[in-house]
């Protein structure tokens, strides 16, 4: 039995925990989420004191994964290797950002984006979405789905979310996806990484596969995203100019690289 869904939401655990994975490590967690498939907590890391925009380093959460998690990050790992050609022997979630570093690390962003695009056309079977396009051109019903489709299906990747409305051509609809605190850029810390292997791909396979236009706003500050179905990404994108943590950057502390801006210019 996983023993982490017995535990309520609040609840304090010492640092003596078993079910916790790096428990050594952790001076304390509070669950702050519990579903079917995973549970999350946030443990407090000790000797991590630096804040950036009101968020503290020393929170850090920490995921149980399921059976269907890791099998999703397998494969995606998988196919980011297979595309990039670098492979890795780390496992988990961790498998999945050292090869996204890695990929950081080799090529420039419009390569990384490239990279991306190839993997996720190798991830997710063509004839399927090219049915999916043709049977359903996009719509409220469309945008609302791929919300649903987003928080169900792909937690694994971006943590817990929950769906949100928005205003699309007069009209309320729930086309909105928010993720309080982004996994991905949570394990990387690196915004270059964020824009380039995530965001900026991400929109141009989901528009090009699906026909649908769908924008990604990231907030550095919280570690937050809104995924937005139905709205296109503008063409001064802010979040594209925004520089990197200053010392908490994954890229820059395992490499020795700076890959604090999206593209290759200083930002």
């Amino acid at each position: 039995m996983n023993t982490s869904l017995l535990l309520q939401v609040g609840q304090t655990i010492p640092q003596q925990t078993k079910s916790l994975r790096h428990e050594s490590k952790l001076s304390n967690a509070t669950v702050i989420r519990k579903g079917s498939h995973f549970s999350m907590v946030v443990a407090s890391l000790p000797g991590h004191k630096d804040t950036f925009g009101g968020v503290t380093w020393k929170e850090k959460v920490v995921y149980r994964d399921s059976w269907f998690d890791h099998l999703a990050i397998r494969y995606l790992s998988q196919s980011l290797q297979h595309t990039t050609g670098l492979r890795n022997e780390k496992l988990g979630y961790e498998s999945l950002t050292e090869v996204a570093t890695m990929v950081s690390r080799s090529f420039d962003a419009e390569r990384q984006r490239e990279l991306v695009i190839k993997s996720l056309e190798k991830a997710f079977p063509g004839f399927l979405l090219k049915m999916i396009k043709k049977l359903f051109p996009p719509s409220k019903f469309m945008r609302e789905l791929s919300a649903i489709f987003t928080i169900v299906f792909f937690s694994w990747l971006v943590g817990p979310s929950e769906v949100r409305e928005s205003e699309i051509e007069g009209r309320r609809e729930k086309n909105v996806v928010y993720i309080p605190k982004c996994r991905f850029l949570e394990s990387t810390q690196c915004v270059g990484m964020c824009t380039n292997m995530c965001k900026v791909p991400c929109q141009k396979f989901i528009h090009d596969s699906l026909g649908m236009p769908v924008y990604m706003l990231p907030n550095f500050e919280e570690m937050s995203c809104e995924i937005i179905f139905g709205t296109k990404p503008p063409s001064d994108d802010p979040t594209l100019s925004q520089p990197c943590y200053t010392s908490q950057c994954t890229a820059r502390k395992w490499h020795g690289v700076d890959r604090s801006t999206s593209t290759r210019k200083e930002i």
